[in-house]
């Protein structure tokens, strides 16, 4: 019998797309107590977008949560699945910017930080620049984008999927296969060509699913079989894994020594393949004001009831705050 320690369902109170500049409009919705602890989600990829599920987190009598998809992708505009626009005007430095813009929009001093996976990295580069907009944060599956984490996702990891890994290598032309790869296929995901686009996006995103994987017969995510879903995200992750983020190695580990001010939950599986446990453990030994919550069976997918539980548990911890 299963002891989901999720919230019920609920639905947004209110609703918009902001523009912030460069031709983008990021959607934002907000639900739970009007008058609760702010509370904003950053989502993974980059390029997933907010779904209904990260609601169910919060405590919707203690928090007024805001949710927002970042540039490109979920009901933002433009799509990345639609346009090569979308990935105009389109870095880190630009979602800090709009994160700032959307919490002076509503008007917010200053508000808890929750994200994952690359939405942890995002959360760790804006508090670095706008640590005095940050309460607390809650950070689970966690990255920070360095050379070492993308070098592993995309070779590294390999060694435990090795016949999944052929495939993804193979998808590129050969000429293309002993450089960087998000940046080859990032080459192929903007090609003219809608088909090699495609032939991409897929291959992609087939790599993505085999390595969030703890079992054989582990299903992809739905999201995976929407075309528009696969073009998106795979032109945004390989944009920003391409350029590294646009942050120099080791500069969020240093970052965290000045936000000793800030408490944090730091959430990761012992058997994330996708992100190795180093990462948050590197980061809670630098952060004082940090605690590592380490899931004795969770992998890189937040979805099993004890990384649910662990993430909950954390939320509700700092609504009492």
């Amino acid at each position: 019998m299963s002891n989901d320690p999720l919230y019920p369902p609920c639905e947004p109170h209110s609703w918009g797309h902001l523009a912030v500049g460069d031709g983008h409009q990021i959607y934002w919705e907000e639900c739970g107590n009007p008058a609760g602890k702010p509370a904003l989600v950053l989502h993974g990829g980059p390029g997933s977008g907010c779904t209904p599920g990260w609601r169910r987190y919060f405590d919707p009598m203690r928090y007024r949560v805001i949710l927002m998809d970042q540039r490109g992708c979920g009901r933002s505009r433009p799509h990345a699945g639609d346009t090569v626009d979308a990935l105009a005007a389109n870095t880190t430095a630009h979602l800090i910017a709009d994160i700032e813009q959307l919490r002076r929009h509503l008007g917010i001093q200053c508000w808890l930080v929750l994200g994952a996976s690359w939405g942890s990295t995002l959360a760790l580069a804006y508090a670095a620049r706008h640590a005095e907009c940050v309460r607390e944060m809650v950070l689970f599956s966690i990255a920070t984008t360095t050379s070492f984490e993308i070098d592993w996702i995309t070779r590294g990891v390999g060694i435990y999927f090795p016949a999944a890994w052929e495939r993804f290598r193979d998808a590129l032309p050969a000429h293309l296969r002993d450089g960087d790869i998000a940046t080859a296929y990032h080459r192929l995901l903007i090609d003219p060509d809608p088909a090699t686009q495609e032939r991409a996006a897929r291959a992609w995103c087939d790599w993505e699913a085999a390595i969030v994987a703890l079992r054989a017969d582990q299903k992809p995510h739905p999201r995976y079989a929407d075309p528009r879903f696969r073009l998106g995200f795979a032109r945004l992750v390989t944009l920003y894994w391409s350029q590294r983020a646009w942050l120099a190695d080791g500069e969020l580990l240093a970052a965290v020594e000045g936000l000793g001010h800030v408490p944090a939950v730091l959430i990761h599986g012992r058997v994330d393949l996708c992100n190795p446990l180093v990462t948050p453990w590197r980061l809670a030994r630098a952060w004082p004001e940090a605690r590592l919550v380490t899931i004795d069976q969770g992998g890189h997918d937040a979805g099993d009831e004890a990384t649910s539980g662990a993430i909950v548990a954390a939320l509700d911890g700092f609504a009492r705050s």
